[in-house]
Formats: structure tokens, C-alpha cells, sequence
């Protein structure tokens, strides 16, 4: 039993109501973006060797937000290490906004048609928060997903992004924040120690805070410039959240050749 999610719960009961209203209103007030275009891309640095990079998701790896998956966080991945590594990477994303952990099991896993791949990157967590999922269910979804990518690339590193910053969406309310985003770290917890049972997966579990971004990458702006409509990310985050991921892939030494 997660104590944390059950006394979670018990505080959340009274706020259902309000939680339920501002919901809703939230979902008639936010625009409804449509996911990059262009899954498939290759950066060609001129090297004998060419990697294959699969992306993996929910609404972030779709690039909603995004013109295209070669500005969002797919594209900018492969840019940022294939510098790294002096490699071509060939990258291709299966996502689609709104998607919980089960769906992408169901519903993306069966359609991915690539032999081989030499790291494979996912994002998911935010859609199974925002339904309310039980830790102990995402827990074995995310078994299930490992499980299952295994079975098909039993060598290939699998790398988890981060959960995404819940607590700093400028169009949520602070119950929001306050519920949904406790939620959503402890997902993160939960998956942190899912990956310790396998060989070769990985998880950043580092807390997405803007300010440590904007310190760390020198990102000038209001915080506002993070997100395309208050809630998911904008360009420029997609391109921050790639070169973090790039170096926690490096330093982690997911990634070589």
C-alpha cells in the first residue's frame, strides 16, 4: 500500500466536487491542439553508423504543442545526440495525446514495426494522473509495457522521461496542482522502483521545476513560454527537455557506440 496516495485520497475526497467542476471548465477553455506532424526523421552527421531511436508516448512524445516532431521533443533528442555521439540517428515516434499506460500497451505497442532499435524512449504518466488511476495499477501497467517491449527488443536500453511538471501548469487551479501533481510524483516513485527489478531501464526521476531548467539552460522568459496553451509544453520545452534527457541518457551511458 503507497501511505502516501491513501492519505492523498482521504484529503482529496471533500475537494471531488470542486475537482470535477474546474475540470470541466478547464477542457471548455483550453484549445484543442493537434499533434506534430511528421513521426519519422533522420539526422545524417556523416557517419558510417546510423542508430535507431524509438520514441514512445502519450501527448508529449506526440508533440502536441508542436508543428512538427523534428522541433519537438523526438527530433530534438536525435539532434541532441547524435552531436553527442558523432552518429546518425534515425528516429521514429509512436505517440498519441491522451493516451494512458494500458492504451499504449494496447493500442501503440502492436503497431510498432521496426526489427531493431537501439534505444527506445518513453513518456507516459500525465493521462493516467489525470484519471485518477491507483498507483498500484499503473505499477503493473508499466510491468506489463516493459514486459512487453522486451519480447520484441530484448537488448534494447529503455529509457523513461521524466513525469511531466503538473504543479507548474499555469491553467491549473492550486487543487489541481495540488492533487494531480502529488499524484503524478508518485507514479514517478513508483516507477523508480519498477525499473530496479529489470536489466538495462532506465528512469529519470529528477522534479521537473522550470526555474532549474531556466538556471540550468540559461532560458530567458517568463515561465508562461514553457507551455503552448497552459498545459502542454511549447517548443522551447521540448527542446530544453530533450537536452536534459540527452545528458541524463550520456552521463547514464544508456547510449554508445
Amino acid at each position: 500500500m503507497n501511505i502516501k496516495y491513501t492519505l492523498g485520497a482521504i484529503l482529496s475526497i471533500p475537494l471531488l466536487p470542486i475537482l470535477y467542476r474546474q475540470g470541466k471548465r478547464i477542457k471548455r477553455t483550453i484549445p484543442d491542439l493537434p499533434e506534430a506532424t511528421g513521426n519519422t526523421g533522420l539526422v545524417d552527421v556523416n557517419s558510417k553508423e546510423t542508430l535507431q531511436l524509438l520514441t514512445i508516448g502519450e501527448s508529449t512524445v506526440a508533440g502536441v504543442g508542436a508543428a512538427t516532431h523534428q522541433e519537438g521533443f523526438s527530433g530534438a533528442l536525435a539532434s541532441e545526440l547524435s552531436t553527442a555521439l558523432t552518429t546518425n540517428i534515425n528516429w521514429n515516434v509512436y505517440a498519441r495525446s491522451g493516451y494512458t499506460a494500458l492504451q499504449i500497451i494496447e493500442k501503440i505497442l502492436p503497431k510498432i514495426k521496426e526489427t531493431k532499435a537501439d534505444l527506445i524512449v518513453i513518456g507516459t504518466g500525465a493521462n493516467d494522473a489525470f484519471t485518477g488511476n491507483r498507483p498500484r495499477i499503473w505499477r503493473r501497467h508499466i510491468h506489463t509495457m516493459i514486459q512487453n517491449i522486451r519480447q520484441k527488443y530484448p537488448e534494447t536500453p529503455i529509457a523513461f522521461m521524466n513525469m511531466p511538471p503538473i504543479k507548474e501548469f499555469p491553467a491549473f487551479t492550486k487543487t489541481l496542482k495540488f492533487t494531480i501533481g502529488n499524484l503524478i510524483e508518485i507514479f514517478g516513485s513508483e516507477l523508480n522502483k519498477v525499473i530496479q527489478e529489470y536489466p538495462n531501464v532506465f528512469y529519470n526521476p529528477e522534479i521537473i521545476t522550470l526555474q532549474k531548467w531556466k538556471n540550468r539552460y540559461q532560458v530567458q522568459g517568463e515561465t508562461s513560454r514553457f507551455f503552448s496553451d497552459g498545459i502542454h509544453p511549447s517548443t522551447i520545452t521540448y527542446q530544453t527537455w530533450a537536452k536534459d534527457f540527452a545528458q541524463f541518457v550520456l552521463d547514464k551511458k544508456i547510449l554508445s557506440v
